[in-house]
């Protein structure tokens, strides 16, 4: 069972991290042209490459209790990171007609938030090892 300052961490770094999902993809998405959802794309390579520098520091450091551990992954990666989005405008990507786009905005955040969290967690470990 999780204690309360563990739910209140996550609750906390959900809104941190929801919030800043809203800025992030807005502010992308006015900023760079595109056919693609590069808002969604950039914040969920941006939460996966901090999301592997976190594990790398949780793995091979002892500074982190519990609820910062859970404030930092579940609570702010996990509200920033947005599969649920992805997943429907690669739908409507592909329901347009545009399977290639479709295909591309696929490719694109799966690879990229796999090299992003891996190179995050590669780089601490670099450094902490």
């Amino acid at each position: 069972m999780m204690s309360w300052q563990t739910i209140l961490a996550i609750g906390s770094g959900g809104f941190i991290g929801a919030v800043s999902r809203a800025y992030l993809n807005g502010l992308i998405n006015r900023n760079v042209p595109h056919e693609l959802p590069f808002g969604t794309l950039g914040v969920n390579v941006l939460g996966s490459l901090i999301l592997g520098i976190l594990f790398a520091l949780f793995t091979y450091t002892q500074i982190f209790s519990t609820p910062i551990k859970s404030f930092l992954s579940t609570g702010m990666m996990g509200a920033l990171t947005t599969y649920s989005t992805f997943a429907l405008e690669t739908f409507w990507l592909l329901n347009q007609g545009s399977l290639t786009l479709g295909l591309i905005n696929i490719t694109l955040n799966v690879i990229a938030t796999i090299l992003a969290a891996g190179g995050g967690f590669k780089a601490v470990e670099y450094f902490l090892k």
